[in-house]
């Protein structure tokens, strides 16, 4: 689905951070068929990730020395240093304050109470992906925190989302509302999560075969983390690219 503009609250843009740009620009090219261009004259090595002519996601260097290696979800706003306000009322930390990205955006990056970060997007000249819910583009935003009930409330005061649990598979999977549209979901970690791995954000691409999908991260030296499996929405698996960063992929159902 082609996308020209987002409403406030909507996840629209995902980009990886990685200590190695040009192997993680070879890696998603083979794996999705993205084409991967520059971002142009002082991006500082920024990619734009394409498909179809429409950007889709963004790859760049590491932001700071000794992080590992990360993808990144982005939230549209309609003013940035608001939405900074907001995190900061509402018991999150800002990480990077409101800047400028040349005149393609206005962006800031923080941490809700439970230490996963998120950004938000103010757009200028770009609004984010232009392509989502088709092979090779994003799909879905996931949280995964330790603390469900304080992540409802924080999320609630900075995107004015709405948390709407139910069952699944057995287990209680929240989704967050925006309206009366679903932009993205929430699961808790319990007892059976490592204790090291830290609350955080996932992202999620569609693609036509998600068992050949893993089976591709595997041949390009990532590593399948989970799956794949059957789920509502379709065939999931949890993979990770070669410098470590996690994402999933999805085959989506009709």
């Amino acid at each position: 689905m082609e996308i020209d503009s987002y409403q406030p609250g909507t996840p629209c843009w995902v980009d990886l951070s990685s200590p190695d740009p040009a192997a993680a620009e070879r890696f998603y090219a083979r794996l999705f068929g993205w084409t991967v261009v520059s971002a142009g004259e002082g991006s500082g090595g920024y990619r734009l990730c394409e498909v179809r002519d429409r950007v889709v996601a963004g790859i760049g260097p590491l932001r700071q020395e000794g992080v590992p290696a990360a993808w990144s979800t982005y939230v549209a706003v309609s003013d940035a240093d608001a939405t900074a306000r907001a995190v900061r009322d509402a018991g999150g930390e800002v990480h990077v304050e409101p800047t400028d990205v040349m005149d393609e955006g206005r962006m800031a990056v923080f941490a809700d109470p439970a230490g996963a970060v998120v950004a938000a997007w103010q757009p200028g000249r770009m609004p984010g992906a232009g392509l989502v819910d088709e092979p090779g583009a994003l799909c879905w935003n996931e949280l995964a925190t330790r603390d469900p009930d304080r992540a409802r409330e924080f999320y609630a005061a900075v995107f004015g989302w709405q948390a709407q649990a139910r069952e699944i598979d057995g287990m209680t999977y929240t989704t967050w509302q925006l309206g009366d549209r679903v932009v993205g979901g929430m699961i808790a970690m319990g007892d059976d999560w490592p204790p090291e791995v830290p609350p955080h954000w996932s992202v999620c691409f569609a693609v036509r075969n998600c068992d050949a999908a893993a089976e591709e991260v595997r041949a390009l030296g990532g590593a399948v983390l989970h799956g794949p499996v059957d789920i509502e929405p379709g065939r999931f698996a949890a993979v990770g690219d070669p410098q470590g960063a996690g994402f999933a992929v999805l085959s989506l159902r009709t």
